[in-house]
C-alpha cells in the first residue's frame, strides 16, 4: 500500500501579482494542513491570464528561471510543509518566451523543467503571440510521492502526450489549467469536453488524472473570458473522486493508493498490447 493524497485548488486571480502569490500560499498551506503530499496550483497563477489579447506589455511578466524570486519561495514553502509543488510560471530564456514549469520535491529541490509543447491560438487564447513550442519534451519526474507526469493545459487535450509520460512511468497525470468560455461563441460551454477529454487519459493509461483551472470573469480591451472552475481528481478507471464547483474559491482532495493502481494497471495489459508497428501516421501530420 503507497498511499498519496492529491490536491488541486482553484482561485479567481486579482490584478496585483502579491496578492495572488499570497492566495497561492494560503491554499498550499491549507491544502497541506489537510493531509495534501502533492498540490497543484492553476496555469499562471501568479498573474490574470495575459493571453486574452495581443498586448506586448505583458511580455514583462516573464522572468528566467534562475533566481526567479516566486520558485524560490515555493520551493521554500514545499521544504517546510513537506510537500510536492509544481509550479507553472512565465519563463524569459534569452530572446525566447515559455509557457514554464518547475516541479518542486518535498524538500524544496528542483526536479527539473518543462515547457508547454503544444500552444493554443484562438479568441481569448492568444498564446502563439507570447509562447514558443516548448523544447523539453514530455517529463516526468520521480518525487517523494510518486513518479509524476505533468502538461500544461493545452496539452491536456492531446493522448499522445498522456500516453508518452504514462510509458515513461508517470504514476499520475497532472494538468495546470486555464480554460474557460469562448469570447466569440459565448452561448458554447467547453466544460463537459474539457473534463471527459481528461477523464479518457486516465481510463486509457488506468492512470490517475487531475486538472486545476482557474475561476472569475477576466477583462481586457473589452474581451472577457470566464473561466470556469471545476477542477478536479479523476481515479485510474476515470471516475471522478473529487471536483470543486464552477466559481467557488477551493481546495479537492483526494487519497489514492499507487500500488493499488499500478496491480492494476499490470493486469490489464494495455501497454503489453500495442501495436507499434501500426502507429506510424502518429509520427504525422
Amino acid at each position: 500500500m503507497r498511499n498519496v493524497t492529491f490536491a488541486v485548488t482553484q482561485f479567481a486571480a486579482e490584478r496585483e501579482q502579491a496578492r495572488n502569490l499570497d492566495t497561492a500560499e494560503q491554499m498550499v498551506r491549507q491544502a497541506a494542513a489537510e493531509g495534501a503530499q502533492v498540490i497543484l496550483l492553476q496555469e499562471l497563477f501568479a498573474d490574470p491570464y495575459f493571453c486574452k489579447t495581443q498586448n506586448p506589455a505583458h511580455f514583462d511578466l516573464a522572468l528566467p528561471r534562475e533566481g526567479h524570486p516566486m520558485l524560490a519561495r515555493f520551493a521554500a514553502l514545499a521544504k517546510e510543509l513537506g510537500v510536492v509543488l509544481p509550479i507553472s510560471f512565465f519563463e524569459r530564456a534569452d530572446q525566447a518566451y515559455f509557457n514554464s514549469l518547475v516541479m518542486i520535491d518535498a524538500d524544496g529541490t528542483e526536479l527539473g523543467l518543462y515547457r508547454k509543447s503544444h500552444i493554443p491560438q484562438g479568441p481569448g487564447y492568444e498564446e502563439k503571440f507570447f509562447f514558443s513550442n516548448g523544447d523539453t519534451g514530455f517529463r516526468v519526474w520521480d518525487t517523494a510521492f510518486g513518479r509524476l507526469g505533468v502538461g500544461i493545459c493545452w496539452d491536456q487535450w492531446f493522448p499522445e502526450a498522456a500516453r508518452a509520460m504514462a510509458l515513461m512511468g508517470a504514476e499520475a497525470l497532472l494538468y495546470p489549467t486555464a480554460i474557460g468560455s469562448e469570447p466569440d461563441d459565448p452561448g458554447y460551454d467547453s466544460q463537459p469536453h474539457w473534463e471527459n477529454t481528461m477523464r479518457g487519459h486516465a481510463a486509457a493509461n488506468i492512470t490517475p488524472v487531475m486538472a486545476s483551472n482557474r475561476t472569475g470573469a477576466e477583462i481586457e480591451d473589452q474581451r472577457t473570458v470566464t473561466f470556469y472552475g471545476t477542477s478536479f481528481i479523476a481515479d485510474h478507471t476515470s471516475q471522478l473522486i473529487g471536483q470543486a464547483s464552477r466559481e467557488a474559491k477551493g481546495i479537492t482532495t483526494a487519497t489514492i493508493d499507487l500500488d493499488e493502481v499500478a496491480a492494476r494497471r499490470r493486469s490489464w495489459g494495455v501497454f503489453r498490447d500495442r501495436r507499434v508497428d501500426l502507429y506510424g501516421r502518429l509520427s504525422t501530420l
